[in-house]
């Protein structure tokens, strides 16, 4: 009969079998994926498992975050950024892209991103040390200016003396006496990408994507009090649980 209809014989002697659900992974998966705030991908939800004792292939993760829906937050569209002010200065690039076995404060990159509060524009400051990705200071405020960046260097509990070079972008913000001061008091080196060469603060903007990805973007503050909060948990969360695939799936805190 098979023969005459042109169908296989496998397809008449076949035996559905009820697919086996794998509870323990799915369950392990939507709650790694709710404790990283919505952040984690494929990648790094197989290590943070694997870590679990439970060993699962990326494509087995993916079906399961698409079967519940849970979206990364690095797939969502992100906004347009302004171009800032140049700052045209004649200052050396003293990192020269070598952001890779540097020591301990060797490094301090700074940048400064928008915050949407109550409507209205507010200001971030990130100061970090390359040499773990930590967040070692930081501020939030109504103007994007060197004041704001003086209020995240009093934030820093290390010991300022000991930082050698302060990089960023040229961004005007950073061009001012206020902050000029700041770093011939605690004897710091200035050090400025070339212009129009992103490649050159790439550990800078690759953190501050994920800052924007995962905190800027995702959140609408009543107030700038809330907005600190909830900013200084998520710094907490960044320094002490959030493991980073630079730092081979290690948080900051764990790299000294």
């Amino acid at each position: 009969m098979c023969k005459y209809l042109n169908v296989p014989r496998s397809t008449f002697y076949y035996k559905p079998t009820e697919k086996q659900v794998d509870i323990r992974l799915e369950n392990a998966v939507i709650e790694e994926f709710r404790r990283s705030r919505n952040n984690y991908g494929t990648r790094k939800l197989k290590v943070v498992l694997a870590r679990r004792g439970i060993n699962a292939s990326r494509r087995r993760i993916g079906q399961v975050m698409s079967k519940y829906s849970l979206v990364s937050n690095y797939t969502l569209k992100l906004r347009k950024k302004k171009i800032p002010i140049c700052n045209e200065d004649s200052v050396a690039n003293l990192v020269e892209r070598k952001f890779c076995d540097r020591a301990s404060l060797e490094v301090v990159i700074s940048d400064l991103t928008y915050i949407k509060v109550a409507g209205k524009w507010n200001y971030l400051c990130v100061l970090m040390d390359i040499h773990n990705r930590k967040i070692i200071g930081s501020a939030v405020g109504k103007q994007k200016n060197a004041q704001l960046v003086r209020t995240a260097f009093f934030t820093v509990k290390s010991d300022l003396r000991k930082v050698q070079i302060f990089h960023t972008d040229r961004g005007s913000e950073f061009k001012n006496y206020i902050v000029e001061d700041i770093l011939g008091a605690f004897g710091i080196n200035r050090s400025l990408s070339k212009k129009g060469t992103p490649a050159d603060n790439a550990v800078a903007e690759a953190a501050f994507n994920v800052i924007k990805t995962e905190f800027v973007h995702n959140y609408e503050f009543a107030s700038l009090d809330e907005l600190e909060l909830h900013w200084f948990d998520y710094v907490n969360w960044y320094n002490n649980i959030r493991i980073h695939g630079s730092l081979g799936y290690r948080t900051p805190a764990a790299c000294g």
